[in-house]
């Protein structure tokens, strides 16, 4: 699911979302994921799976890696 989010915020072909691992690097790393783009990805990840993201849980961290995004979303689901 989290795949077909990047999918469709980011515009990436569907070899390129399933080629993303748990160490493949995101913000930084994927030029389609500017600034803007991570406001658009946190409100679809918020619109899709229910869940609010607070200012406060966003850091660097947070889109270091294909991993780390799909840890914080799993917990996120997990407690909505």
């Amino acid at each position: 699911m989290l795949r077909a989010v990047l999918r469709d915020v980011l515009g990436l072909d569907a070899a390129r979302a399933a080629a993303l691992g748990p160490n493949s690097g995101l913000f930084g790393a994927l030029p389609e994921l500017d600034s803007m783009a991570v406001a658009g990805l946190f409100t679809e990840l918020e619109d899709r799976f229910g869940f609010m993201i607070d200012d406060d849980e966003v850091d660097g961290d947070l889109l270091e890696t294909f991993g780390s995004l799909l840890a914080f979303t799993q917990a996120k689901r997990a407690a909505a």
